[in-house]
């Protein structure tokens, strides 16, 4: 998905998000209609990247 790497780049700087220790939480939500949503949230370390 470019678009949300395109907007991480620009919060957090270069880097990339790790998978290793993530967790993901999936949530049931209704809209102001009453229509079922998905929320979905990722949360990783993020790491810079390094110049060797």
């Amino acid at each position: 998905m470019p678009t949300i790497k395109d907007v991480a780049h620009e919060l957090f700087g270069d880097g990339i998000m790790s998978t290793i220790d993530m967790s993901v939480d999936l949530q049931k939500v209704s809209d102001e209609a009453g229509n079922d949503r998905m929320f979905i949230s990722f949360n990783g370390k993020w790491l810079r990247y390094k110049k060797f």
